[in-house]
């Protein structure tokens, strides 16, 4: 019996249609299900609603409904969002269906028969829209610590989980399995939060007539995160299909937000399932937040943006399709945040993406290549000689990195590895010179050139497929690749995937170049030029002295102003093996998001410190430019991160 590849996305509260912030997980793990299908496995990719919180009854109320008539209209509007997406998930669990409520109700029973649930009094606070339970020193200045909203003063009879009976268990679970919990930063927060010692969670509210009763006790329903959390198991046949569950369960991947990580997903669903004598989740991954122009995503501020309006504006303005759009936000989504870090969506970065990587990079290489083929050899596949320059390794060795980035969920990494592969095959159409080739009469050769940027197009479109699944499409139908729905991961370097006599089609962009926005457009008054001041001279120092300094290139992956510090910027860098913090005085010269991508120098082993309460782990070097601007020391862009400068 082979097992089945069971991804997870967290349920999602019903309060309001995905933004990008929250849609990032369900796409995420949309790209994980479709590479794990790529590569052959079997695949069960589970989403769903929370439809039981106290909050839900309130909310129906406001609007004067009744609240199944009400979840079921916010569920509905849930599947069509992920439908309009086109995120593949193989079913879609909502907490008020009988499938769900009756395995929480057997749980609870059992959990209070083993006696792993109690009943207790309870006197604390109760945050209502974190549907959480804080003591005092949990508060932040009396509110709330997630959202800092007022808490609610409880105090009631109630049943309790014995949370804290499982601390010791957790821990040495989390140090026995390394891949449990990820990143490690967040490893190390629910590390920091159990050896605080567990408390006993408050499982049971008073029943307001909304939620799922207690068994055996109507007074009571069940504390919505209890109820929620089981949802990954009722999903798939817990107690009721013993055949199916085992098949499928342990899932590979839950994915969810930082947000109910720590205290929710890390420390109580586990207790849970190791209550239940149920083996644990391989991997729970923690992703971070993202933020629009270095703001918080708040419909109070009116700056969420849908995913799908901002793949139906890109259509309009570009004449893209709309689901070729949709790709460029999936692309944009994994290619610019690393996962478990948090990101800004920036327009403006966005639309270089679109322009750079997808029209000029992807777009040019297949566009150039198939219109040489139509010019030189009427789109049919001449006799060539096999001249690769190397591409053929090229493939090879980006299909071995894409996989192995893939498998741990460094999905940036595996896009930066393809279009350096794109980037490589562009070079080698421009080293070789194929024009010069057919004015030379050389065909075969010339033959060779272009049959080697083909291979490129299409292993880059196998390799795209669970990120940009229409745009992997679209370069099949105008590579003439008629079985491409049934290709696998494998099948990247398949030998000779052109033969002879094979007629291509004719090229059509798929990503029309977008025009630079208006503000772009504005030419800057020229302003006179100061000379840069001239720094007083430093004493000369010893040679050994400068020889401690390591120097080394670093490739900016994110950057964000320092909130209540004008000068500063945060920086996360890249030195090529590990990612690093630091804090540099630049905001009044470089916008942050301008600074994305940029290779800097950096002074590396410079000692940890602390600025305005950020770590900054070394320093950029930067020099006194005109005006008394600061301008960053250049780096050749084609040097790799990580390299040290001797």
């Amino acid at each position: 019996m082979s097992k089945t590849y069971y991804l997870t996305t967290p349920i999602y509260y019903v309060n309001d249609v995905p933004h990008i912030g929250n849609a990032y997980t369900t796409i995420i793990a949309d790209i994980t299900a479709r590479y794990h299908r790529l590569k052959g496995d079997k695949v069960h990719f589970l989403t769903g609603t929370d439809e039981n919180a106290t909050k839900v009854a309130a909310a129906a109320a406001e609007k004067g409904m009744d609240p199944q008539d009400f979840v079921d209209k916010l569920a509905a509007a849930f599947q069509d969002v992920w439908a309009s997406l086109d995120i593949t998930n193989d079913d879609f669990i909502r907490t008020t269906q009988p499938r769900h409520k009756d395995v929480v109700t057997a749980i609870f029973k059992r959990l209070m028969d083993q006696g792993d649930i109690y009943k207790g009094s309870y006197t604390g606070h109760y945050c209502v829209p974190c549907e959480t339970f804080y003591a005092d020193s949990e508060l932040a200045d009396g509110k709330c610590p997630e959202c800092g909203r007022e808490v609610t003063e409880v105090e009631e009879e109630n049943y309790y989980f014995k949370l804290s009976a499982y601390g010791d268990r957790l821990l040495k679970y989390i140090e026995d399995n390394p891949e449990f919990l990820q990143p490690e930063a967040k490893k190390n927060e629910v590390v920091s939060f159990i050896k605080q010692g567990l408390r006993d969670v408050s499982i049971t509210r008073a029943n307001n007539g909304w939620g799922i009763e207690v068994p055996g006790d109507s007074s009571k329903v069940i504390y919505v995160w209890f109820d929620a959390l089981i949802n990954y198991i009722s999903a798939i046949g817990y107690l009721s299909d013993e055949k199916r569950f085992n098949e499928i369960w342990p899932a590979d991947l839950q994915l969810m937000g930082k947000d109910i990580f720590v205290r929710f997903h890390s420390t109580f669903w586990p207790a849970m399932l190791m209550a239940l004598d149920l083996p644990l989740p391989k991997t729970l991954f923690s992703h971070g937040f993202w933020t629009i122009n270095g703001e918080k995503i708040s419909k109070s501020k009116g700056n969420a943006i849908s995913p799908a309006k901002l793949a139906e504006d890109l259509a309009a303005e570009s004449g893209a399709s709309r689901e070729v759009c949709l790709d460029a936000v999936r692309y944009f989504l994994a290619r610019e945040m690393t996962l478990g870090m948090d990101g800004d969506f920036s327009i403006k970065i966005f639309r270089n993406r679109f322009n750079s990587d997808l029209a000029n990079d992807l777009g040019n290489l297949l566009n150039r290549t198939l219109s040489m083929l139509g010019k030189y050899f009427e789109g049919v596949m001449p006799d060539y000689e096999t001249f690769g320059g190397g591409l053929a390794d090229k493939i090879a060795e980006t299909k071995d990195l894409a996989e192995k980035y893939c498998d741990s969920y460094e999905f940036t990494k595996a896009l930066e590895a393809v279009w350096n592969m794109i980037g490589a095959a562009n070079k080698y159409v421009n080293d070789m010179q194929p024009w010069v080739l057919a004015k030379e009469g050389k065909n075969a050769e010339l033959g060779g050139v272009l049959e080697s940027a083909l291979e490129v197009a299409r292993a880059a479109a196998i390799m795209i497929k669970p990120f940009m699944p229409a745009t992997a499409k679209e370069i099949a139908a105008q590579l003439a690749i008629t079985d491409f729905d049934n290709l696998l991961w494998s099948n990247i370097t398949d030998a000779d995937p052109f033969a002879k006599g094979t007629k291509l089609n004719e090229p059509a962009p798929i990503f029309p170049r977008l025009p630079k926005q208006k503000k772009e457009e504005a030419e800057p008054k020229p302003k006179k030029e100061k000379k840069a001041k001239v720094p007083e001279k430093k004493p000369l120092i010893p040679y050994d002295v400068f020889a401690q300094l390591e120097l080394r290139i670093a490739e900016v992956k994110q950057a964000e102003k320092v909130e209540g510090a004008d000068k500063l910027l945060r920086l996360i860098i890249s030195l090529g093996d590990e990612e690093r913090q630091i804090v540099a005085g630049i905001a009044k010269y470089y916008e942050p998001e301008a600074l994305v991508g940029k290779k800097i120098v950096l002074l590396a082993n410079l000692e940890p410190a602390v600025i305005r309460g950020v770590e900054s782990n070394g320093m950029l070097l930067a020099a006194d430019g005109v005006n008394g601007a600061v301008v960053l020391t250049p780096a050749d862009p084609d040097t790799p991160a990580g390299a040290y400068i001797k």
